[in-house]
Parts: structure tokens; C-alpha cells; sequence
């Protein structure tokens, strides 16, 4: 059972309206210590909006943030200081070594010296900490951008889109780093994407927006459970024959064509098969169909595509 000191993150009803229109539309995130929460949505549904509410960076039209079960309107400095972030692109100076550019931050943040070396060690960067930052590939740059945002050494890291515009190798690489850090360092991460297909690979807990609202939230392996295979029967009267099913224990659908049935094995199916046979209905076909969580994306969000 979770207990409070487990949320890091929570949100109550939160609200953001530009122009009397919501942006943000009621949102409930809960986020537990351990996490990799990937935060999905399409392009425009209110992800980076969302995060800069969680970060004050700007003001709710109205319900609340929690972090580490403190309402960060009351306790923002204390509360941010536990949290390191990537928002958009990293920022940086590009005539300036990784080292200093790090060190600009340090002094802001006053840690330790030593940390330069321990962040630019986790997102292998090591070797290249005296090249300038002008001369880094886009992924060096995203990474340095992680190594900034846990300088601060935080229990929560909050990274909006950090593979946006990274060829394979690049988001290989960031995905890889991901996974890590709750591992080895104990951090709980917020990952927000448009990719459905790259935030299934690091994610334990998703929440979908869509037009401002959440229309999903909970474990990966829920979500994944959604897209199992169905099996789909025509017969010659499904609208008689969907009770016979009910009755028999079996999730059923039906239109004017068909009858389909979820979480049918082998077994499972031959014994729906044999009751319609029994009760002298006409199986003209049995089909399997297989939900992609892709497919279950766009019906989530009303047909925006992740990709």
C-alpha cells in the first residue's frame, strides 16, 4: 500500500485557461517514489503546460500541486530544490566546455565541486567534458542537459520531450540513461512524449492528456493488458446469440454482423464456438484481432496520432 511519503508528485483538479479557454483541464497525475511516469500525449494536448504548473513556472487557473506532499504554492522554494528539470531544449553556452558550463550552475545551486564529476560520469560524458558545447551532437547536448538537471542531485527529474530530434543511436542512448537512474540513483523521472512507442520501452505508470484532459492513467503493464487478443465471430445472429455469451461467463460485444469476445485463449474460444453450435447458430468465421497499443492511443485521444 502506498503511503503518503510515497507520492511525489500529485495534482488535484488541475486547471489552466489562456483566453477562457482550458488548456489544462482538471488534471489528477499521481506520481510514486520509483517511477518512470510517462506522461504522453499528442503535440498541443498540454504536456509542456502541464509541466511548467508542476514546476511554477506558471500559475494555475485553479486546483493544486503537491510535491513530496507539500502544495508547492506554499513550499516552492523547498520543494524545487529537490527537483532537477529539462523543459524543451537545454540550454547552454556553446563556446564553454561541458565543465563550464556545469560550474556556471554549481555556484547557483552551491553543491560541491565533485558533482560536476559524478553528473558527467552518469550520462557518460566524461571523456568529452573539455570539448566545447558548440561542437556536441544533439544528443551530447541532450545529455548535458540531463547531467545539468541532476546536478542538484533531485529526487525528481522532470524531462519534456528529451528525444525529440535525436536520430536512433541519440534516443537509444537517453532511453538507456532513463532506465538507470531510478535503478542507481534512486530518482523518480516524469518523462513527457508524443511517442507511445518509445515511452512503452522506460515507462512503469503512463498518463495520456488529450485536449487538456487526462483520459488515462495507471501501470504500463495495464496498459498492455488493454491490447490483448480479441476474438471476433460472424454468425447469423449476433444480436440473439450476445446474451447466450453473457450468460456463459463471456466478455461480449456484438453489431449487426459479429460477436467478439476478450481474453480468449485456445480453449476458451473452441468452447464458445461449440455453444453456438449447440444452440444452432451459423459460425461463417472466427477471427483474431490484436489491439496495438498504438491503435489504443489514437482511440484514447480521439485519433491524434503519437507518431
Amino acid at each position: 500500500m502506498t503511503t503518503i511519503a510515497d507520492s511525489i508528485v500529485q495534482t488535484e483538479a488541475l486547471t489552466k485557461s489562456i483566453s477562457g479557454k482550458a488548456v489544462v483541464n482538471e488534471v489528477n497525475i499521481k506520481i510514486e517514489r520509483g517511477d518512470i511516469y510517462g506522461f504522453l500525449g499528442p503535440n498541443g494536448a498540454g504536456k509542456t503546460t502541464t509541466i511548467r504548473l508542476l514546476l511554477g513556472l506558471t500559475k494555475p487557473t485553479s486546483g493544486t500541486v503537491r510535491l513530496f506532499d507539500r502544495d508547492i504554492r506554499n513550499h516552492r522554494l523547498d520543494v524545487l530544490r529537490k527537483v532537477g528539470s529539462l523543459v524543451e531544449y537545454p540550454s547552454y553556452y556553446g563556446h564553454l566546455t561541458a565543465v563550464e558550463n556545469l560550474e556556471a550552475v554549481r555556484r547557483l545551486l552551491d553543491v560541491p565541486k565533485e558533482r560536476i564529476d559524478d553528473v558527467l560520469a552518469i550520462v557518460r560524458l566524461t571523456k568529452d567534458a573539455g570539448r566545447q558545447v558548440k561542437g556536441y551532437s544533439l544528443g551530447m547536448k541532450q545529455r548535458l542537459g540531463i547531467a545539468t538537471a541532476l546536478l542538484g542531485n533531485p529526487e525528481l527529474l522532470i524531462l519534456d520531450e528529451p528525444t525529440n530530434g535525436l536520430d536512433p543511436a541519440g534516443i537509444q542512448e537517453i532511453r538507456e540513461l532513463i532506465i538507470s537512474l531510478p535503478r542507481t540513483k534512486g530518482v523518480t523521472i516524469l518523462i513527457s512524449s508524443h511517442l507511445l512507442s518509445e515511452v512503452e520501452q522506460m515507462a512503469t505508470r503512463v498518463g495520456i492528456i488529450a485536449k487538456g484532459s487526462m483520459v488515462y492513467q495507471n501501470s504500463i503493464s495495464h496498459l498492455r493488458e488493454q491490447a490483448i487478443s480479441r476474438i471476433r465471430f460472424t454468425v447469423n445472429d449476433p444480436a440473439s446469440a450476445y446474451p447466450l455469451l453473457r450468460s456463459s461467463g463471456y466478455e461480449a460485444e456484438w453489431d449487426d454482423r459479429s460477436l467478439t469476445i476478450g481474453r480468449a485463449d485456445n480453449a476458451s474460444t473452441a468452447e464458445a464456438v461449440a455453444l453456438l453450435v449447440k444452440h444452432h447458430y451459423d459460425v461463417y468465421r472466427v477471427e483474431e484481432q490484436t489491439a496495438s497499443l498504438e491503435s489504443l492511443f489514437l482511440e484514447m485521444t480521439g485519433g491524434e496520432r503519437s507518431l
